[in-house]
């Protein structure tokens, strides 16, 4: 057994007011206890930390210290940890949790977080899992489960505070006091009516500030903003960014009350949506860090596979002038030039042009200008680097026509590039195809195979 003493917690790293940080020599520590078998040191080390911090911790530790971790916690884990950390990880906490662990855990989440967590299981240990849990919540779960994924519905709290308009400022500060089963947290009271339809909403700092004869329906704010069960969350996400929002009460095709969406909710909603367009414009996802090596090799087979087959169109177009290039040595030299600087542009307008998407600042309204935009940008870089590259290899190779023939082709490359870099999503997104997906292939396909055709291609003209 290792000393219990040297296991003891260092303090966490603290600068104000920086939030608290795990050390790695304090993670070290907690791997040291976890392979001591010292349950005992673990629980210390854990039990201060709340739960984001504790899923950073599991996220630190490796697969088999994961698993140690869950099974020393046992049902002291708190649930909100599997709500917080990555889905790969995730499933190893599920494989080393007991059933009635799990349902203990996913008892005491909150009703979106637990949806999440059910959500990911497979369909025999979801009904196992289920069935383990007080019918209300398995009525509050099943039903979730029936809204598509990526919806407000998916996202929604169930557990709200609603009262009637008739109400005065005391009747709700006495019956938020008696009342035994509230929300957790939450920010806005909503006011609804007889058939359970939202009708407005109350902020608690405006009841605190008034007395308590005043009726609700007088200091409830109207009009209500209440969203669709089925919008999607990334839309639901831009109207809480356009409105300033802190929450927002979530309806049924009815018009009755659901739920209710928080502002914490929506920035994870944010920073997933544009953490998953980053890394899928690199052809990767959030789990490749804490997957097996066989899972991501598979997953970025496919991506690597699509590539090649770009970079075998853009050799087909060179082999198309292999004779040229054997006349003329300096071709060979100086195409990567021109491919690389049509794909570093475009790269840097579809880059925009992604964004500006997913902030809804790109529309068919003012897409046109846009477009115009980028090729004028595009034509202005490529005359200024034309005229470096065209100098550049004149000077190398003591050819003046090399020079105006890589120019030239340096200013068809950029305008294309500027072009197709705006309008390869807007095309993709017509189709209702997700431009961080497939926007990166296609524009530096087009940007290899115009950059070496028009090189070659003017080079064969004017050179031979």
């Amino acid at each position: 057994m290792a000393d219990t003493q040297e296991l003891e917690p260092t303090p966490l790293v603290d600068e104000e007011p920086a939030p608290l940080v795990l050390s790695p020599e304090w993670i070290d520590q907690v791997s040291d206890a976890l392979n001591a078998g010292d349950a005992d040191a673990v629980q210390s080390y854990v039990d201060p930390l709340p739960p984001a911090d504790v899923a950073d911790l599991v996220e630190a530790l490796s697969s088999d210290e994961r698993a140690s971790l869950v099974r020393m916690l046992g049902d002291t884990l708190d649930g909100e940890v599997l709500a917080e950390v990555d889905g790969a990880v995730r499933d190893d906490m599920l494989d080393a949790l007991q059933p009635e662990e799990l349902a203990a855990a996913v008892a005491d989440m909150e009703s979106d977080d637990a949806l999440e967590v059910v959500a990911d299981l497979d369909p025999e240990q979801r009904e196992d899992l289920l069935s383990r849990l007080p019918e209300a919540d398995q009525v509050l779960l099943r039903q979730g489960l029936t809204y598509p994924e990526y919806t407000a519905g998916r996202l929604m709290q169930r557990d709200l505070l609603a009262i009637p308009g008739f109400w005065t400022v005391g009747d709700t500060i006495d019956f938020l006091r008696a009342s035994s089963d509230l929300p957790d947290d939450f920010y806005d009271i909503f006011v609804v009516d007889p058939r359970h339809q939202p009708i407005g909403q109350i902020a608690l700092s405006r009841i605190l500030r008034n007395k308590r004869p005043v009726q609700i329906s007088e200091i409830m704010e109207t009009p209500l903003i209440a969203f669709a069960v089925d919008m999607d969350q990334e839309d639901l996400a831009h109207e809480f960014r356009q409105k300033d929002l802190t929450s927002a009460p979530i309806v049924g095709d009815d018009g009755r009350l659901l739920g209710v969406v928080t502002i914490d909710d929506i920035v994870d909603v944010i920073d997933e949506e544009h953490e998953d367009d980053l890394l899928r414009m690199a052809g990767v996802s959030e789990g490749d860090l804490y997957e097996a090596a066989w899972d991501t090799t598979k997953a970025r087979f496919q991506w690597l596979l699509i590539n090649l087959g770009t970079a075998v169109l853009a050799s087909a177009v060179i082999s198309m002038f292999e004779a040229t290039i054997e006349q003329i040595v300096a071709l060979a030299v100086l195409m990567p030039i021109v491919a690389s600087m049509g794909g570093n542009a475009g790269t840097q307008t579809l880059t925009v042009a992604v964004r500006a998407m997913a902030m809804r600042q790109l529309n068919r309204r003012n897409a046109m200008r846009i477009v115009w935009k980028e090729v004028i940008v595009g034509g202005i870089n490529g005359l200024a680097f034309a005229v470096i590259a065209g100098g550049f290899a004149g000077l190398w190779f003591g050819d003046a026509m090399l020079g105006i023939v890589i120019a030239s082709a340096m200013i068809i490359n950029m305008v294309i590039a500027g072009f197709f870099g705006v309008a390869i999503p807007i095309s993709l997104d017509r189709f209702k195809i997700d431009p961080a997906i497939a926007s990166s292939v296609l524009l530096t396909t087009v940007t290899d195979v115009v950059g070496f055709f028009a090189f070659l291609g003017l080079a064969a003209l004017l050179l031979i």
